[in-house]
């Protein structure tokens, strides 16, 4: 639990009034690269021995799995012929032994906490005016989970515009998309201001130098790097990709929010059972913020259990051809994910092997970006072919936005 370990120097940090952007942790020398109110949240590790801290470490994640199940099964509506407790549970003992979830408990890291915390706003409904605190509490301990604000900020900013060309009224412009992403973005700057209020040192380097520090974390090319930077590297056999990376991930992002936006705006009006574009939405916007990160690890890859999950409920909502090519798509990523394949290749910390792989090694050391790019190109055409069977997009529905699915 490596991690974990780092965390917990992390909350010593904090309560001896050192530097957390000097400090180094563990063996591996590793340094801390999260925001500030981070380290403030783990300083409760530093009150516990090691070995408790272990085994509550394991229990909450195993825990926070569960959790992400029935969340996603929330978001897709769940279309199971089980009761949701028992197919959350038999789905969570399942998807324990996807890599990325593995890997989480194996390092103690905090990425299904991260992913609770954003389909927790996610599922709520359109009416709470709190939706959005999960997504800026998460963009404060981890920045990549901010392109949901992004996205929803950006659907919502569509819709509003195509009130007002209705003639509803720019009061009625405002739709609970718009509100969800303020609420995130203020919460997010709330935990900016808090930390800057308790530690105003970390804070101001941590915003003017280590944030632009991409290359801090860790080595571009190796093959935990599950990110676009990281299949650029091995594929260019280069420790910097540079522009070609820059060039990649803009596109990517482009079409990812597109995607994510399209999707959302497509859920409005649609009846419950079959009103399934947060849903996608959610899982395009996810796989977009790990495929342009600098750096995404293998672990940060969690969001393959709404993935799969929301795969599985199309599988179950179609029947004869359909049905088994979704069953097929399912059964495909869903062995991608708990193949372990990126570790099949040559891979050692500082000896810079996977500069060198053939073309094999580069696909089997870029599966999760595969997967990405598989999810979005299926969202891409789910929303061709509602296109094609509907018309323009956001034509119909209510003003005030679908419901939770």
């Amino acid at each position: 639990m490596i991690d974990l370990m780092v965390y917990r120097a992390e909350g010593f940090t904090v309560r001896n009034g050192e530097s957390l952007y000097d400090m180094v942790a563990t063996s591996a020398h590793l340094p801390n690269t999260y925001p500030p109110f981070a380290a403030l949240l783990f300083t409760p590790l530093t009150l516990l021995g090691v070995p408790a801290m272990r085994t509550l470490a394991t229990a909450g994640n195993l825990l926070l799995l569960v959790a992400v199940v029935h969340l996603s099964l929330r978001l897709v509506g769940q279309p199971l012929r089980l009761p949701r407790p028992a197919a959350t549970l038999a789905l969570s003992a399942l998807l324990v032994w996807c890599e990325p979830v593995w890997t989480t408990l194996r390092y103690g890291q905090i990425n299904l906490l991260v992913a609770v915390l954003v389909l927790w706003d996610l599922t709520r409904k359109d009416t709470n005016r709190l939706a959005g605190i999960g997504i800026g509490i998460a963009a404060g301990l981890k920045l990549t989970p901010a392109l949901f604000a992004v996205f929803l900020a950006l659907a919502g900013a569509v819709r509003a515009a195509r009130l007002i060309r209705s003639g509803a009224g720019a009061r009625a412009a405002w739709n609970p998309w718009l509100r969800q992403a303020a609420v995130a973005t203020a919460t997010f700057l709330a935990t900016a201001l808090l930390s800057a209020l308790a530690l105003p040192r970390d804070s101001y380097r941590f915003w003017t130098e280590i944030v632009f520090a991409a290359d801090r974390v860790g080595e571009v090319e190796i093959t935990a790097n599950q990110s676009l930077r990281g299949v650029l590297a091995r594929l260019l056999h280069s420790h910097d990709p540079g522009t070609a990376w820059v060039v990649v991930a803009g596109l990517t992002a482009v079409l990812g929010l597109a995607l994510a936006a399209g999707s959302l705006l497509r859920g409005v009006g649609e009846p419950t059972a079959e009103g399934r574009g947060r849903a996608w939405a959610a899982v395009a916007c996810a796989v977009t913020a790990l495929l342009v990160s600098p750096i995404s690890w293998s672990h940060h890859w969690v969001w393959a259990v709404p993935v799969l999950i929301l795969l599985g409920s199309e599988a179950l909502r179609h029947s004869g051809r359909a049905a088994r090519r979704w069953w097929a798509t399912t059964a495909t990523l869903g062995l991608l994910f708990c193949s372990f394949a990126l570790w099949w290749v040559p891979h050692r910390w500082h000896h810079h092997e996977e500069l060198h792989q053939n073309g094999a090694q580069m696909l089997l050391s870029g599966v999760y970006p595969i997967a990405g790019l598989a999810v979005l190109a299926l969202t891409g055409a789910r929303l061709w072919r509602l296109g094609r069977r509907r018309g323009p997009a956001g034509g119909s529905g209510p003003a005030g936005g679908g419901s939770a699915t």
